[in-house]
């Protein structure tokens, strides 16, 4: 199945896997206890990019990718399963228990988005939108931490999600 949210470039670059160009894959993780979002990039140097104009923290800004060994793979676009995935950062205990102890003491989710960006094009992401993701499970130990990410569970979503009553819609009140 075609992804039309790819940009032109980044859709040529996967299907003719020139030697030159190397896409970039970075993720941000954001939470309201956070003091800024926490964002990293596979690659072995930091990586300064500028994001999408519509991105929920700093948008249209260049920011700076720390450079982090992690591993992903996206969800796949089949309709019988719950999209998610499984992301494995390596050697980053030290770096991020501390926001993940900010987050456990919030009733609040993580979310995370990805970005696939051109080592040639650092202007913006080559997806449009990125993928934005809830981080639903993460777990930690000194070298490794693990999350589990996905979409909203539209399936199991109450219909009509809002409540009628005769508070708020008297002309329903006998």
């Amino acid at each position: 199945m075609p992804d039309f949210s790819l940009s032109d470039a980044l859709a040529e670059a996967y299907a003719s896997a020139p030697a030159a160009e190397v896409v970039l894959h970075t993720l941000e993780f954001r939470h309201g206890a956070f003091p800024s979002p926490v964002r990293v990039v596979r690659d072995r140097q930091d990586f300064t990019a500028t994001l999408e104009a519509t991105a929920p923290a700093n948008p249209g800004e260049s920011v700076t990718f720390v450079a982090l060994g992690f591993d992903f793979a996206l969800p796949t676009a089949e309709r019988a399963t719950v999209s998610e995935i499984e992301i494995t950062l390596d050697n980053a205990a030290a770096e991020l228990m501390p926001y993940l102890d900010l987050a456990a003491q919030s009733e609040d989710l993580i979310e995370v988005t990805y970005r696939p960006y051109l080592a040639s094009d650092p202007s913006g992401p080559q997806t449009d939108p990125p993928v934005t993701m809830t981080v639903m499970a993460a777990s930690a130990d000194v070298f490794r931490v693990r999350a589990r990410a996905g979409f909203a569970d539209l399936a199991n979503r109450r219909f009509p999600s809002e409540i009628y009553d005769g508070e708020r819609f008297p002309g329903l009140a006998a």
